[in-house]
């Protein structure tokens, strides 16, 4: 079922106000604190994670309100609550006295014998995005006939690996102020703009970032594990219910090939020596500040 557009501009606005609200009551009245919730960011500044809980909610909200079909609302709603919930696990239960960074890192423990909780996330968001897409999958044909057992698999084996991907590459993104919402709108406009049963969530994204930016923006906060995990995870779903096989396998390719690269090369590196990437990743921030010693 086609998602029309009176539903899609509903959809964007539920999971902004659901944002929005859930972002104030955190704020009032924070699990455990403000204080566990607080990091420092890349200026050596404080900064709150409680973004993350918020777009998480606003994003399994507007899923819901979006979703073309039960089939639709079950594989949305398994993507991104793993995607939050593993990714809150390492955000509050991470050992940094053991860091491990990368995916080849994590898989590197796991492979010892050691379950960090980065290893922890990289099974949950993977199992939750296998359950997701094996649900987007259907086993019949448009014509009604039964697909092959090996043929269904397959597709679902992509698939997964499309939702689980694209959740750690945007949490890859996260590193400075807007990066991700950014990257995550260019993904979400064309998704919300089509024709395909991931339109709805393609609102839902574009209706959380229109509720996150400005506060992400003016560092006071940053999605952390637990929002990039569940805002990649809700676009590759979208990706998996809107575009046909070559599409996604496509996709999964560019995602794949950018995680890969992230492990020897570094994104900020490449995005600050790009003029065009280096002017569109700096928009509504505030300007870095000069070495000590040297004037502005």
């Amino acid at each position: 079922m086609t998602v029309g557009v009176p539903r899609r501009l509903l959809t964007g606005v539920v999971a902004s106000a659901v944002t929005g609200v859930v972002r104030g009551i955190l704020d009032a009245q924070a699990p455990g604190g403000q204080a566990r919730w607080t990091r420092t960011n890349h200026r050596g500044e404080p900064i709150s994670l409680l973004e993350g809980p918020a777009v998480s909610a606003g994003l399994l909200a507007g899923g819901l309100v979006g979703a073309p079909s039960t089939r639709g609302a079950v594989a949305l709603t398994v993507a991104t609550a793993s995607g939050a919930a593993f990714g809150l696990v390492d955000d509050l239960g991470e050992d940094t006295s053991s860091r491990r960074k990368g995916l080849r890192g994590h898989l590197g423990a796991l492979a010892r014998g050691e379950l960090t909780t980065g290893g922890l996330k990289v099974l949950g968001i993977g199992a939750g995005a296998l359950v997701a897409a094996a649900v987007a999958t259907p086993v019949h044909r448009d014509d009604g006939s039964r697909r092959s057992t090996v043929g269904w698999l397959a597709d679902v084996a992509a698939s997964g690996a499309l939702v689980a991907s694209s959740a750690n590459l945007l949490n890859l993104l996260d590193l400075r102020p807007g990066r991700a919402l950014k990257a995550a709108t260019l993904v979400a406009a064309p998704l919300g703009l089509g024709p395909g049963d991931g339109a709805g969530a393609g609102a839902a994204v574009l209706g959380v970032v229109g509720a996150a930016m400005e506060q992400d923006l003016a560092e006071a906060d940053m999605l952390g594990d637990g929002g990039a995990n569940a805002l990649g995870a809700t676009l590759g779903t979208a990706v998996v219910l809107s575009a046909p096989r070559p599409v996604r396998l496509a996709a999964l390719a560019v995602v794949v090939a950018l995680t890969v690269a992230s492990e020897k090369i570094s994104f900020t590196r490449v995005i600050e020596r790009t003029p065009v990437l280096r002017e569109i990743d700096g928009w509504g921030r505030r300007p870095v500040d000069p070495p000590a010693g040297r004037s502005a």
